[in-house]
């Protein structure tokens, strides 16, 4: 078989112990929150099938817990219960079937499982908390210690009996075995504490009654952190030191090199690398950890992971030598086909990860099912197909009112199954409010949503009118079988008890010169668009920001609460390194330049700070809602969807207008 022209390295076979590999990707373990019971769902085999059928050489089940006190959230998947045999052989033969490899990925949490659905006790290596919330564990006796690594044994031949192709054992990302090799997370003071070949016995105990009990032709392999970035905690050299010390024992055939810890910092913000993030950080560990498994005289695989989202990078790091399988999680979750689609010469047909976590990491710590942004029918593949397998029955002429991410999400899919579309923008651009996203700094990736919707409205023959306002006799008159509104929101400023205005971010955006040196931000809705504006204020760079002294008031004892803590933890640290200070628990009630009188919503008392020139208020829109009644008053149900329902984020829209085409 000659060499893929644009990826030779990507599309090289690879022999892990005794199973051939058909390329060089994986699809890493991920949490979903599709278990039911904690136990797979049909939704795992479908999700599942799709990555492995668009091209994926190997999926790693996402973690499967080993022991009650690990199972966290109901939907947490358990390999250790009645029924977990049967429940993992039907993911195992749906990936089968498409050709694929499917591993389990096994994992006891540790500490930062607190027990609140299973009134289970959380236990670790040591009594230190993840988090300043969080209940101290219980530090762990030998005899724990003994079950929990007969409970991975357990597990992992349970796996195995189902069909699985081999184990993951995580060695990382701050749960149970990586709070034993972190000096962060253990202080021990007997044989499993200290040194570093003593913070590695534990683990290693584990991993290796893993391989007596697997044995000796069993793929076997470990994800490590390479890195925490937290001071204090496991860093590159030390885990280098920890591979050296492995390689020789001869029981793992991969190392799968991650970083990050649970640890409510910096740290935890890196797991899932948002698009403010630079991946290079990440980039450097796989090939310094390869570096000490090829020095000790090792040929075993070592991957890597984070952030990458086309096979052009992949390439590169294989070429370079740097790793030897590259896992893509999220770009999965956005495209399952994406392998195929690099293969088949149709990159430009390709669903881009923006990496907002919006639709991934912030359901995971909701405890709801995985979605995405750019592609609503993750998780839904069973009901949702690609459009154009979903061809509607009768076509029709359809009519979508509003260019923002919703109405343009459902011009193109009903497009796409059939329908004769026309799309009406009053604005002179497409994208709504969104397209002021990428206006902010470190917000750029958003314009990889606007551009895809843009292609798909192309491909699909959508008859785009843009500069056009529509009002209700113009929508009658145009004659269509069904009409979906998307017309969106429009911001209000926010009137002060004593009559005074506030800026708007729309204002502001489309003409920083509003702004004066000193700025105080009222933020009401916690969301993601007041935390990018915010940092946007704060950043220095021209056009990359606008370089403000900012400071942020907030009438509730928390701060971008409709956000998560996979992102926020790196954004506090690059707000508090920008000098952004917040102040919860502050009502502002009238600004006079330079003074700003507050509310102390604990106490009642009013205060009034000195030093201010510009007061902007982050408040929820008003939704452009008027046309629904008038076409209903002419007999039109027009379908609605986005902010003109109710303002929230581009994640509800373009799933409603999603959704919204799926039903024409």
């Amino acid at each position: 078989m000659s060499p893929h022209p644009r990826y030779p390295h990507v599309f090289q076979p690879l022999r892990i112990n005794r199973l051939e590999v058909k390329n060089r990707i994986f699809m890493p373990a991920h949490t979903t929150n599709f278990g039911a019971h904690h136990l797979p769902s049909e939704r795992h085999a479908t999700y599942h099938r799709m990555r492995a059928r668009g091209g994926v050489a190997m999926n790693i089940f996402e973690a499967v817990r080993v022991s009650e006190n690990t199972l966290g959230r109901p939907q947490g998947v358990a390999g250790f219960l009645p029924g977990a045999v049967d429940a993992f052989r039907r993911v195992a033969e749906a990936v089968h079937e498409e050709g694929g490899l499917l591993l389990g990925q096994v994992c006891h949490m540790g500490r930062q499982i607190e027990g609140d659905f299973e009134r289970t006790v959380s236990s670790s290596a040591s009594r230190l908390r993840w988090s300043p919330t969080a209940y101290l564990p219980r530090d762990m006796r030998r005899w724990e210690m003994e079950e929990i690594r007969d409970a991975h044994v357990r597990t992992s031949l349970n796996l195995l009996e189902a069909g699985l192709d081999g184990i993951e054992l995580h060695w990382g990302h701050g749960h149970l075995l990586q709070q034993f090799l972190s000096p962060l997370s253990n202080v021990r003071e007997d044989d499993y504490g200290g040194s570093t070949e003593n913070r590695m016995r534990f683990p290693l105990e584990v991993l290796a009654a893993l391989r007596r009990a697997v044995g000796a032709e069993t793929c076997l392999g470990i994800r490590i952190s390479a890195e925490e970035f937290v001071e204090g905690g496991l860093h590159l050299d030390e885990a280098c030191a920890i591979v050296a010390r492995l390689v020789p024992e001869r029981l793992a055939d991969f190392i799968h090199v991650s970083h990050s810890a649970y640890h409510m910092s910096h740290s935890l913000g890196t797991q899932m690398a948002d698009m403010a993030l630079d991946p290079a950080p990440f980039r450097a560990l796989p090939g310094a950890i390869r570096s000490v498994v090829r020095k000790a005289g090792s040929e075993i695989p070592v991957f890597t992971v984070c952030k990458y989202r086309g096979l052009e990078e992949v390439e590169a790091m294989l070429a370079a030598g740097e790793a030897d399988m590259v896992g893509m999680a999220r770009a999965h979750v956005a495209d399952p086909e994406l392998v195929a689609k690099h293969r088949d010469g149709r990159e430009g047909e390709l669903r881009p990860c923006i990496g907002c976590n919006q639709g991934c990491a912030q359901r995971l710590e909701l405890n709801i099912a995985l979605t995405c942004m750019v592609n609503p029918m993750a998780g839904r593949e069973a009901e949702w197909p690609e459009p154009e397998a979903d061809r509607a029955a009768v076509p029709k002429k359809v009519l979508v009112v509003g260019g923002g991410p919703g109405g343009a999400e459902a011009a193109w899919v009903a497009a796409a199954r059939g329908h004769d579309v026309t799309l009406w923008e009053r604005g002179e651009r497409l994208g709504g409010q969104l397209a002021l996203a990428p206006e902010m700094a470190l917000r750029d990736d958003f314009r990889l949503l606007l551009d895809y919707q843009a292609r798909r409205l192309a491909a699909t023959g959508v008859k785009v009118v843009v500069s056009k306002a529509a009002d209700a006799a113009a929508i009658r008159d145009f004659g269509a079988d069904a009409v979906v509104l998307a017309t969106g929101s429009a911001p209000q400023p926010m009137v002060l008890a004593d009559g005074t205005a506030a800026l708007t971010m729309e204002a502001v955006l489309a003409n920083p010169n509003l702004l004066g040196g000193r700025v105080a931000v009222y933020d009401t809705t916690g969301d993601w668009a007041a935390l990018g504006f915010i940092e946007h204020l704060a950043t220095a760079g021209g056009d990359a920001g606008l370089g403000r002294e900012v400071t942020v008031f907030t009438p509730v004892a928390g701060f971008a609460w409709r956000t998560t803590i996979y992102s926020t933890t790196s954004t506090r640290k690059r707000l508090r390194e920008k000098g952004v200070a917040i102040r919860t628990l502050r009502a502002v009630t009238g600004f006079a330049a330079p003074k700003l009188t507050l509310e102390d919503v604990s106490t009642g008392t009013t205060e009034v700070l000195d030093g201010f020139d510009t007061l902007v208020a982050c408040q929820h829109n008003r939704p452009e809602d008027g046309l629904e009644a008038e076409l209903r008053a002419l007999g039109l149900a027009p379908v609605l969807a986005g902010d003109c329902l109710t303002p929230r984020t581009a994640l509800e829209a373009v799933f409603e207008g999603h959704r919204a085409a799926r039903g024409i």
